[in-house]
């Protein structure tokens, strides 16, 4: 039997397994975290007294010492992020202070910057992609220039762009712009060049104008490769905004979870990283579904 030829197990079967994998990362996680009990055998009442004044064990509900789970110091689980993540959610758009704000906001405040640096940069990077990829000349000249800067990473810009700048919103949103930039400029021209000729022929044989044969042969040509290098930028912007904040002290999701490592609270952290993840996943989903609608595959 052919591994093709193997049961697929229906539509929604791929969704049953991410539920079934999902269900058993969750209960792996919950027992690597459980917090041992405590066993009083061999203490008397004099050390049981020492313990609960240091913190070292507490009393639960029927008056039994436990194990005080905030000195085990052990990665919390699925139950105690699950108890954060509910109660940033009660009131995600609430300001409570200058630095606390709801997840609603914080949320907003990082897309506001990563959108701005994501669509300048891409407007930038394909303009000068497809300029780079139609001249055969300037694009041997520049991709070796191209090639090096594509590598360094945005966040090595940020204290020369936050000296030139002196803003750290500008900062942050240069940083996901300096992110977003190399991928998608690379891949443009790259698809550009790689144009078949029988369209650009195709196109002087009916005897289109520039800017026709531009927006009917060559963009939709190469779109496949331009969507691809936004799907990288786009990967790299999104990681890159994050740290941006963390070190900039501006208000986001970065932001969030640098504020609750320097208060000690994990499951804070865990829960940035799960709202990073979810957006992150939910904005990529969106950009597949508008990169289908502009790209053809070909027979």
């Amino acid at each position: 039997m052919k591994l093709q030829d193997l049961p697929t197990g229906g539509k929604y079967a791929p969704y049953l397994l991410s539920l079934v994998i999902l269900g058993v990362f969750l209960l792996l996680w919950s027992a690597a975290t459980r917090v041992p009990k405590f066993d009083p055998t061999g203490k008397d009442d004099t050390e049981l007294m020492m313990m609960e004044m240091n913190g070292d064990i507490i009393r639960d509900e029927n008056d039994k010492f436990i194990n005080n789970p905030e000195k085990l110091q052990t990665i919390p689980g699925p139950g105690k992020v699950y108890q954060t993540a509910a109660e940033e959610l009660k009131n995600p758009f609430t300001e409570r202070g200058t630095n606390d704000h709801g997840i609603g906001l914080l949320v907003g405040y990082t897309l506001k910057r990563f959108l701005i640096g994501f669509l300048l940069a891409t407007g930038v990077a394909i303009l000068l992609g497809i300029l780079i990829g139609m001249n055969k000349v300037l694009f041997t000249a520049l991709n070796p220039f191209i090639q090096i800067l594509k590598p360094v990473s945005p966040l090595a810009w940020m204290p020369l762009l936050l000296y030139s700048v002196k803003d750290p919103f500008m900062t942050s949103v240069l940083v996901v712009f300096m992110a977003s930039l190399w991928p998608t400029m690379a891949n443009t021209a790259f698809g550009v060049s790689t144009i078949k000729k029988d369209y650009l022929r195709v196109s002087q044989m009916v005897e289109l104008g520039w800017f026709s044969r531009f927006w009917k042969v060559i963009l939709p040509a190469s779109a496949p490769a331009i969507f691809a290098g936004i799907r990288i930028s786009f990967g790299s912007a999104l990681v890159a905004v994050v740290p941006a904040e963390m070190l900039l002290g501006e208000l986001g999701v970065g932001y969030l979870s640098w504020i609750e490592w320097n208060n000690l609270d994990i499951s804070g952290v865990i829960f940035a990283i799960i709202v990073v993840g979810v957006v992150g996943f939910i904005m990529d989903w969106c950009l597949a579904k508008l990169a289908s609608r502009f790209t053809f595959t070909e027979a």
